[in-house]
C-alpha cells in the first residue's frame, strides 16, 4: 500500500511537471500570429488536454456504445457536471470547444484555449448567444466538429429538465448529426461543480478522490433529418439521455 501510495506521487509529480512546461510552451507560442497557429496548435492544445487528465490523476475511459462508424464531422454533446470536461472531451475527440466567456480571461489558460480555436458565449446576453450560433455554423461550414453543453452550464451530477435548441436548431440548418456521449464520474461528490467552489479546490477534490474513474459513454450519432423540428429532436435526444442515466448513472 505504501509502494503504492508513493508511486502515485512520483507519478503525478511526473504529470505535473509535463504539464507546466506543455503550459509554458503553448502560453508562448499563443502570441505568435492566429494565422500562422491554425495548421497545428490544436493538436497540441489536445496533447496539453491529455496532460492535464494525467496531472489530475484521472482514470478517464471511453465506452464506445455506438453500433456504427462515428461521422466525419459532428456536434457532439453531453450533460455537464463538472469543470473536468473541458479537457477531457478535447482529450478524447477532435472537437472545439464552446466555452463561458469568463474563460477566455483565466490567466493560465485563456490564451491558450483562445489560440487553439474554441469558442465562447456569454450565457445570460442574447446578442452574445446569437454570435455564437453564427460562429459555431461559421465554423462547421470550415469542417471542424464543435461540443455544446445543451444544458447550459454546469447543472450538478444529474440532467437538468430540460436541454436548450441551440444544437439541435444548428444540427437541423447545417445537416450535421449530434453525437451523445454521457460522461458518469463514480466519484460524483468530488467532480460534480457546485457554487462556490474555486476551480484549485475542484482540481483538489479530482486529485484526492477515493475513485478517480470518468467515464464517457459515446452512442451513436443522430441524423437531423430524421426530424421534422428542432422541438421534436430536442425532445427524442433529451429522452435518450434520459435513458442512459438511468442505466449508466443509476
Amino acid at each position: 500500500m505504501l509502494l503504492r501510495f508513493l508511486f502515485r506521487i512520483l507519478w503525478l509529480s511526473y504529470c505535473w511537471l509535463e504539464l507546466a512546461v506543455m503550459t509554458m510552451v503553448l502560453y508562448s507560442l499563443s502570441y505568435l500570429p492566429r494565422l500562422f497557429l491554425t495548421p497545428w496548435y490544436f493538436p497540441l492544445f489536445r496533447l496539453w488536454c491529455r496532460s492535464f487528465v494525467n496531472a489530475l490523476g484521472v482514470d478517464l475511459r471511453l465506452h464506445q456504445k455506438n453500433l456504427y462508424p462515428l461521422p466525419e464531422q459532428f456536434i457532439l454533446i453531453s450533460n455537464h457536471p463538472s469543470a473536468f470536461e473541458d479537457v477531457g472531451i478535447p482529450a478524447l475527440f477532435n472537437v472545439y470547444s464552446l466555452a463561458k466567456a469568463e474563460v477566455a480571461d483565466w490567466w493560465w489558460a485563456g490564451r491558450i484555449v483562445k489560440a487553439a480555436g474554441n469558442l465562447f458565449v456569454k450565457r445570460e446576453s442574447k446578442k452574445s448567444r446569437q454570435f455564437a450560433r453564427e460562429q459555431i455554423i461559421s465554423e462547421l461550414q470550415k469542417g471542424k466538429s464543435i461540443v455544446i453543453y445543451p444544458e447550459g452550464g454546469c447543472k450538478g451530477r444529474r440532467l437538468h429538465s430540460s436541454f436548450r435548441y441551440g444544437a439541435f436548431d444548428i444540427s437541423m440548418k447545417t445537416g450535421i448529426p449530434i453525437l451523445p456521449v454521457l460522461l458518469h464520474y463514480e466519484s460524483q461528490a468530488d467532480f460534480e461543480w457546485s457554487d462556490p467552489q474555486t476551480l484549485v479546490h475542484k482540481f483538489w477534490h479530482m486529485m484526492t478522490a477515493q475513485n478517480n474513474r470518468a467515464n464517457f459513454y459515446c452512442f451513436d450519432a443522430i441524423n437531423p433529418a430524421d426530424f421534422e423540428s428542432k422541438e421534436a429532436y430536442n425532445a427524442h435526444v433529451y429522452t435518450l439521455f434520459c435513458n442512459w442515466q438511468e442505466k449508466y448513472l443509476a
